[in-house]
């Protein structure tokens, strides 16, 4: 068995890709793309084509062509939580306080157990 002498350089990730990558507005994108995820996991539940989820939205095909290959540019969280919704999804918001530990509070999507 031959072995490489070249050695990789792993690095643990933080849990948001978009963080490791200094990706502007990191926890913004990643609950985008969670949220696209949702919507993707709730067509695909309902065996629903592009064009219909594409009218039951009120976009068009194209729009959700780019949103199930995770292209959300123009696609804002709230635009997400309306296609959610008229899918049939409820979106609830929760805010609370941190500990007090002077971190500065984060965004996170948490998904109800289908």
């Amino acid at each position: 068995m031959k072995t490489n002498s070249k050695s990789l350089k792993v690095q643990k990730s933080s849990g948001n890709v978009f963080a490791d990558l200094a990706v502007r507005n990191p926890q913004e994108m990643l609950a985008k793309a969670q949220l696209a995820h949702l919507i993707c996991r709730v067509i695909a539940g309902r065996k629903l084509t592009q064009a219909k989820a594409a009218e039951i939205m009120g976009l068009d095909q194209p729009k959700i062509s780019a949103l199930m290959r995770g292209k959300l540019r123009g696609f804002s969280a709230e635009r997400l939580f309306r296609c959610l919704n008229d899918l049939g999804q409820q979106v609830e918001i929760s805010v609370r306080p941190l500990p007090r530990t002077g971190r500065r509070g984060s965004t996170q999507v948490v998904a109800s157990p289908s």
